[in-house]
């Protein structure tokens, strides 16, 4: 039996789990910051954020205020990083490249009936709220109804495989978690500029639109996981919040 492939951000976090066994990374120690990690394993910072998540999740190292994040325990008992499956950053890449390519496809032939599902399905997200079960269901169906409409039933198992990863693997559902929970949504108008791509019958234009929209995802995933940003966010309203109760109780 063939041996399964170990991911990018697993070997990273096998890494930092060896290191930290090694008296490298001691518990209670800060960890080096994000690009500097990056050069260390030649990987890139969305490879070294889901190996940190990873981490996280495992409990071998947590965010604190302000400061970034320390190791908290040694290996021991905690979450093995092959268990946690795909990362949203590799998955994105992967929809980026068979999306984009469906799009295109899709634009060549889809037909007056599916551009009215997809107008369908945007008044849908519109109408929905952000967060809800409603305009999730509507951003996948939007994006399967499109790799559909190819007509080639091989990238629509492809495309709906790839949403299936998003909603099955833990580290995947973790990381789109933390990004609705810092306000981050599928947004309306990206999504329509790809239907007037394909109404247009722009192929080229329907790629672009595709990658575009799905490029600012991961932008957006990068800002709602940017531990040291948002803790020290967090830190400075703790800090703004002490000000103003000392001066209501002076």
């Amino acid at each position: 039996m063939k041996q399964r492939t170990e991911k990018l951000y697993q070997r990273v976090a096998s890494a930092i789990t060896e290191g930290i066994v090694q008296g490298r990374y001691r518990v209670g120690t800060r960890l080096p910051g994000e690009r500097e990690l990056a050069e260390d394993f030649s990987v890139s910072r969305p490879t070294v954020r889901e190996a940190m998540i990873a981490l996280e999740i495992g409990g071998l190292v947590e965010a604190r205020h302000g400061s970034g994040l320390y190791v908290i325990a040694s290996p021991t008992d905690v979450a093995n990083p092959a268990e946690l499956d795909v990362g949203a950053f590799e998955l994105i890449e992967a929809r980026i490249l068979f999306e984009g390519e469906a799009a295109a496809v899709a634009a060549t032939v889809i037909d007056d009936e599916t551009l009215a599902i997809l107008d369908g399905t945007l008044e849908d997200m519109a109408s929905a709220l952000p967060d809800s079960p409603e305009a999730l269901d509507a951003d996948r169906r939007f994006h399967l109804s499109i790799a559909e409409a190819t007509g080639n039933t091989v990238i629509s198992t492809v495309v709906e495989m790839l949403w299936n990863l998003r909603e099955q693997s833990p580290l995947s559902v973790h990381m789109f978690a933390e990004a609705r929970r810092e306000g981050i949504h599928p947004r309306v108008d990206e999504h329509r500029l790809i239907v007037e791509a394909l109404r247009a019958r722009d192929s080229a234009q329907a790629r672009k639109t595709m990658r575009d929209h799905l490029r600012r995802v991961v932008d957006d995933m990068l800002a709602a996981t940017e531990v040291e940003v948002l803790e020290r966010a967090r830190s400075e309203i703790e800090s703004q919040r002490g000000k103003v109760t000392q001066r209501l109780t002076a």
